[in-house]
């Protein structure tokens, strides 16, 4: 099993990858990655993550296109309101966009006010759907090639490439879609689009599988980032501890609160923060291969003692893990093979 595990955290081999929503990205110099979150491929394109990130509110934007500035927000603002906007962007007229040019606290703060009050939509899907910015499924690697193979990076647009030093890692774009989000379950589900079948073939995946254990389950892993990064990856044991009819009102100002409920696991583990859409997986002696069988949701958090102190010092233990058993019809409705 150790070299199946390895397969799961390495590079070349895991399915595990994220999703980040970007700006501008076809301008490098203007570029901007915002609101990431775990994500895995489960093969013929199609992404699996969770869904409520997509309704949580960026506050503001970092560009946006002149046409739908004038048609959804300018019209509504008083002369003040004007002027502030022109201090705070600029405008290009080749890309006839706004851009966003002074980052100072008070001057986003501002910005924030403005766009709350005209009840301007910045939830992350909102942002998406009208192409302020786009979601990307990020790939990176150690050497330059995608996937060691250089037929397949020449695929890519120069600006879908770029090499993060910080990191010592080369990023590729691909362009996803949101194909659903099943805000109940608390499940999202992408399509890589705008992309080459021979790269989608070759990015790892992790095969369906949408049982539902009870008193008898399987040894559970958890494929979630690194504790220091989101650079690596990080395959810890999991056990699941119970499974309950799940019940969370989540907050949304916009579009109204929604409920997060039906089936859930109640799982036992390490849970670095910033998980959510990791997958839980266990080695399938059927198919003698790792299957992806839950999404990780929501942390559950476990106050401690540190040092006398109790202000702040949580440790996430347990976690409310979704069963891709509830969505299980949906998923092969869109021809994914369980």
């Amino acid at each position: 099993m150790f070299r199946e595990n390895l397969q799961l955290i390495d590079e070349q081999t895991s399915p595990l990858h994220r999703i980040m929503w970007v700006y501008n990205p076809a301008e490098p110099s203007r570029r901007a990655f915002e609101n990431n979150i775990c994500a895995f491929h489960i093969g013929n394109g199609y992404v699996l993550t969770v869904a409520h990130n997509l309704r949580t509110q960026a506050g503001f934007f970092k560009s946006i296109d002149e046409e739908l500035y004038k048609k959804e927000l300018l019209f509504k603002m008083d002369g003040s309101q004007k002027l502030f906007f022109d201090e705070h962007f600029f405008a290009d007229p080749y890309t006839r966009k706004l851009y966003l040019n002074h980052k100072d606290e008070a001057g986003l703060q501002g910005i924030v006010n403005i766009l709350r009050q005209k009840r301007f939509d910045t939830r992350w899907e909102t942002l998406a759907a009208k192409k302020v910015c786009e979601p990307y499924f990020i790939i990176q690697f150690r050497n330059p090639l995608f996937y060691n193979d250089s037929s397949l990076t020449s695929m890519f647009a120069p600006e879908q490439m770029l090499y993060e030093p910080g990191a010592g890692k080369h990023t590729f774009m691909v362009n996803v879609e949101l194909v659903k989000a099943f805000y109940g379950a608390d499940i999202a589900l992408y399509r890589m689009v705008n992309t080459p079948a021979e790269i989608i073939a070759r990015i790892p995946s992790l095969p369906v599988n949408t049982e539902f254990f009870g008193s008898t389950p399987p040894r559970m892993h958890c494929l979630q980032s690194s504790p220091a990064s989101v650079a690596g990856r990080l395959l810890n044991d999991a056990s699941i501890e119970g499974i309950l009819d799940h019940f969370t009102i989540f907050r949304d100002e916009v579009g109204g609160n929604y409920t997060m409920d039906g089936y859930r696991y109640l799982v036992k583990g390490y849970f670095r923060f910033g998980s959510s859409g990791a997958p839980y997986v266990f080695y399938d002696e059927r198919r003698d291969q790792y299957v992806v069988n839950g999404i990780q949701s929501e942390a559950s958090g476990i106050q401690l003692t540190i040092n006398n102190e109790r202000d702040g010092n949580f440790q996430y233990v347990n976690a409310i893990v979704s069963p891709l058993h509830v969505i299980g019809r949906e998923l092969a409705g869109y021809g994914i093979s369980m």
